[in-house]
């Protein structure tokens, strides 16, 4: 592809390179020196504008008073608004939530997005809920940090485990207190609601958009190529489906129930029905089940990661047998695992790039529901893929210049362009 294998020097020590944000910050530090940042640009940068932790208590259906915990982090609004999906995990804390921000500022700036970075969660496991608390936690989330939403000041949207009807809650409540309907101030919302066609599909699509463009750099023929995809929820299940539309094989597919694995090729729209109607792949007959380490190391040309945090590390990382890995969840390689892969000479397309296809498309819904004007879906899949070339284009004329992997290609370019825009603004006190 043209790009250093010589991936950068070692980072500094760190606390752990599998907490989110320190990983995160690992390849932001390396980026900041090549670019030589100012130290007092370089302190503004890494550390978030907000950082919001709300009670949540509500009556559960046995009439039992629970309160759990809610997070907003404002990583930049610089460039804009800020921007960043909203997730329900039992496991999610606040250097989770940090590091998910601050992606969020990469992506928009490398995709040209007039956007900040956010990111927002609360602390509760989802599949013991009913939709009933589901509902009132969603609600009370929002009463909590209404002076931080707003169509021109923080734009929330899905994440893990949220969904359109999450968002039809969010915007409601909002409506409800602001006594307007405000259908901009969260994106992901029902088509019905001023959400927009393509939304679902987008982060997916941007993965796959961010594949063909790698393998024409590396010479691959996608109709030549195995595909193995960990992650089978909405953005892996979506990649799989357009992969294989494109003529990829997929040997490997895979959730929390485990992977399956079939040297001829999965029938991704028959593992789509199956999912559908089953809520996993739990039991797929048409492939050998194995672990989803096992998943990870199966023989192939593009590995997708579509699932959690740090799935590739210094355990697994010289276990890969591809060519390309094309991150599509949000931090999916650890910071030490990224010069095994370097050294080995598979090229990364990194998450601050493949998956930004969501937020592109977010901010189109975001400009349809200010205009009161709605996009056909080709329209929509036209501006997205010529975003996402553009960006894909920019981030590895970068990498070119200074050497450097895509992915410190990203962070410089991003970097770059927060940085210069905080200049041209300055500090206000």
């Amino acid at each position: 592809m043209g790009i250093s294998k010589d991936l950068y020097k070692e980072p500094a020590p760190i606390k752990s390179k599998e907490n989110p944000f320190e990983s995160m910050m690992a390849r932001f530090d390396i980026a900041a020196e090549i670019l030589q940042l100012e130290e007092g640009v370089y302190q503004y940068l890494k550390t978030p504008v907000k950082q919001i932790i709300v009670s949540i208590p509500i009556q559960m259906d046995n009439g039992k008073i629970e309160v759990f915990e809610g997070y907003r982090v404002i990583h930049n609004d610089t460039l804009g608004p800020s921007k960043g999906g909203i997730r329900y995990a039992p496991d999610v804390t606040l250097d989770e939530v940090k590091a998910l921000a601050a992606w969020m500022t990469w992506k928009c700036a490398i995709l040209n997005l007039p956007f900040g970075g956010a990111k927002g969660a609360v602390k509760c496991d989802p599949s013991t809920l009913t939709q009933v608390e589901i509902e009132k936690i969603t609600r009370r989330y929002t009463a909590n940090l209404m002076s931080v939403f707003g169509p021109d000041k923080d734009i929330p949207a899905p994440d893990m485990n949220t969904n359109e009807q999450t968002m039809a809650w969010i915007m409601d409540t909002y409506s409800m207190h602001v006594q307007r309907t405000e259908t901009a101030v969260v994106t992901g919302k029902p088509v019905i609601l001023g959400g927009s066609l393509g939304r679902r599909e987008a982060t997916g699509r941007g993965v796959m958009i961010c594949t063909l463009c790698a393998m024409d750099k590396l010479g691959m023929s996608p109709t030549s190529s195995r595909v193995v995809v960990q992650g089978f929820g909405n953005v892996g299940s979506v990649s799989a489906k357009l992969l294989y539309e494109q003529g990829c094989k997929i040997v490997g597919i895979g959730d929390i129930s485990g992977g399956y694995y079939n040297p001829n090729g999965h029938d991704i729209p028959k593992a789509i029905e199956y999912v559908s109607k089953h809520r996993s792949l739990e039991g797929y007959p048409d492939g050998d089940h194995i672990t989803n380490e096992e998943l990870l190391e199966l023989p192939c040309d593009v590995l997708v990661p579509a699932a959690k945090e740090d799935q590739i590390t210094t355990r697994n990382a010289h276990k890969l047998q591809c060519r390309l890995i094309v991150e599509g969840a949000n931090g999916p390689m650890t910071a030490d695992a990224e010069p095994i892969i370097a050294d080995r000479g598979i090229q990364t397309v990194p998450d601050i790039l493949a998956n930004a296809g969501g937020v592109t498309v977010s901010y189109f819904e975001w400009v349809q529901d200010r205009q009161g004007y709605f996009w056909s879906l080709e329209r929509v899949n036209r501006r997205l893929e010529r975003a996402m070339r553009n960006a894909f284009e920019a981030v590895y004329q970068t990498a070119i210049k200074y050497n450097q992997t895509l992915r410190i290609g990203a962070y410089i370019l991003a970097i770059d362009k927060v940085a210069r825009t905080l200049k041209l603004r300055g500090i206000y006190a």
